[in-house]
């Protein structure tokens, strides 16, 4: 059982030890008379008082590091004395920031003491748990990375739609946030599909699944003609660039789509993913593993990787991987993008023409004749 203030030992010797010089122990009995406030089973005004008056007097004088350890202590604990709060945020740093990220609220004289070096708060605010919708709007809104991060790691927090799907369009090129919210318990597979590369194999592999459920219900388009040969060739030739400019322009995608992926380390995985969504046999995506990147041929361990994913995931799901990282549509048929245009569009020129210089299919009948008596 936890030991009440009233039944808490003498520490006055200790506070009198700690005026002798060379001899620091303010950081012992400070953190010593907050387990003992935050343990004890009640607290009357005195006892708060009393705390309230120790706490402040040494928390101007400890180090951070005590600062820090008394702050996440107290800052989310209801009976903490609002004083208390108080002298801890005007620290400043992580201090505050501790403060401000746990206090049940941020009252006027809290905010004041944390404002007082003209410290922006947002980033303290955004690790709190239980904002609404609105605020967590605002913050997203300032497109701070940091910002972003503790927004992503605040499991306190729901993210809706809007605010999941701009940290998740920010986290496609910033691993550290994309791996932040991949570990949300509140996203779903699918709207995790941009972060796809920087997932674990497990969340991966539900990714994967969560896409296939969608991409087998709609049709797939006709893969690129001559895609195997022409790739092969050009891996063959160790012609990287090229490769990856026919590959760019198979799919119609960008020259630098490489670079959708922030680790060199998963653009392999790219590469592997438009080579499925071209419709490549496995042989020949076997040798482009083996033959246009030598660092990649020699470590049989990622060849195996890479074929692994090759087998394990279908055309039509590549191709909407592709597009939820990389941020585009792909190409629906190859050649330009105008190229081809459905023969029973409602823009179909085509219609429209036939429509107005074809014949008539039969004579008009003429009218009938009214009789009369």
């Amino acid at each position: 059982m936890p030991p009440s203030v009233e039944n808490a030992p003498d520490l006055s010797g200790l506070i009198e030890l700690s005026r002798v010089a060379h001899l620091d122990l303010k950081p012992v009995v400070l953190r010593v008379q907050t387990d003992l406030f935050v343990q004890a089973e009640r607290r009357d005004r005195a006892e708060r008082e009393s705390f309230e008056a120790l706490a402040c007097g040494l928390i101007p004088t400890v180090d951070e590091e005590t600062a820090l350890i008394v702050a996440e202590k107290l800052a989310g604990f209801p009976g903490t004395p609002e004083a208390v709060l108080a002298a801890l945020a005007h620290r400043g740093g992580a201090v505050r920031d501790a403060v401000v990220a746990g206090a049940p609220t941020l009252s006027p004289r809290l905010l004041e003491a944390a404002l007082g070096d003209g410290a922006d708060l947002a980033g303290a605010i955004a690790s709190r748990p239980g904002l609404d919708r609105a605020m967590i709007e605002d913050l997203i809104g300032r497109d701070d990375p940091a910002i972003d991060r503790a927004l992503a790691a605040n499991t306190g927090i729901v993210l809706q739609a809007s605010a999941a799907g701009r940290l998740v369009a920010r986290g496609r090129t910033q691993a550290d946030l994309g791996r932040l919210l991949l570990a949300r318990p509140d996203l779903s597979a699918a709207e995790m599909a941009p972060l796809y590369l920087h997932a674990d194999p497990i969340r991966r592999e539900a990714i994967r699944e969560s896409v296939e459920a969608t991409a087998a219900l709609r049709p797939c388009p006709p893969p690129p003609r001559g895609a195997g040969t022409e790739l092969t060739g050009l891996s063959a030739a160790h012609d990287i660039t090229g490769f990856i400019g026919s590959l760019a322009s198979m799919l119609g995608l960008p020259r630098d789509f490489l670079s959708a992926s922030p680790d060199p380390g998963a653009r392999y995985d790219l590469i592997t993913l438009c080579l499925r969504a071209a419709d490549l046999h496995e042989e020949e995506a076997v040798y482009v593993f083996l033959t246009l990147n030598e660092g990649v041929a020699r470590s049989a361990e990622r060849v195996f990787d890479l074929v692994r994913l090759f087998r394990t995931v279908s055309r039509a799901a590549a191709r909407d991987l592709i597009s939820a990282i990389t941020d585009r549509p792909l190409r629906e048929r190859g050649g330009p993008a105008d190229a081809y245009q459905p023969h029973h569009a409602p823009e179909s020129a085509k219609i429209r023409t036939a429509a107005t210089e074809r014949p008539a299919l039969r004579p008009a009948l003429p009218g009938r004749v009214r009789m009369t008596s």
